[in-house]
């Protein structure tokens, strides 16, 4: 079983901190706090605004919905709630960095998933002879997808293919669990040849 330490040192490793959007965020509400806060303090000093003072901003934002035209204000409010959607949703859902955990004996190891690709491409290359260069695979976090381009004229079935690749990734033992999709991309023969 896993400790408490273990599960979190796991998470913090395959989960991204959402430290780039809380920095943009913090910083545009910074910028937008010190713009009123300077015009506020020049209307009290009685200078001129450097865009618009309190009373103006004011008096066109409780008239900006009769003097502006309906569908600009429209527009401007669907962006600010996509705006708005975006940042929800950064702050929301977790993001994840390129690796797994894999059981190697009775110890879990994390493997960043384009070592899991390499070693799986090299695997199928080994057993069936294809060149690893024909053999292109991608794994993300639920599925591990191969792509084979045999040699024109080379006859290649999927099934084997598809049965090699799914015990190669069983075999690594990965938490989460992925699906593995193999597709067989025939090269294109070019007509005008002779």
């Amino acid at each position: 079983m896993s400790s408490p330490a273990f599960r979190r040192v796991l998470r913090r490793e395959t989960h991204s901190p959402r430290t780039v959007a809380m920095i943009i965020a913090v910083v545009l509400l910074l910028v937008v706090l010190i713009y009123i806060g300077t015009e506020i303090v020049l209307f009290l000093l009685a200078q001129p605004a450097l865009l618009l003072g309190p009373a103006a901003a004011a008096t066109w934002l409780i008239g900006l919905p009769t003097a502006q035209p309906g569908w600009l204000v429209a527009v401007f409010g669907v962006v600010l709630a996509v705006l708005g959607g975006i940042f929800v949703f950064l702050a929301l859902a977790p993001g994840r960095l390129s690796k797994h955990q894999m059981q190697h004996e009775n110890r879990a190891v994390l493997v960043d998933n384009g070592v899991i690709a390499a070693s799986v491409a090299q695997h199928l290359s080994d057993e069936t002879g294809i060149a690893r260069e024909d053999i292109t695979v991608g794994v993300s976090h639920r599925t591990v997808d191969v792509t084979v381009r045999p040699a024109v004229g080379v006859p290649l079935d999927k099934d084997p293919i598809q049965q090699l690749a799914a015990t190669e990734v069983d075999s690594y033992q990965l938490t989460p669990k992925v699906k593995t999709r193999v597709r067989v991309e025939r090269p294109k023969q070019n007509e005008d040849e002779q």
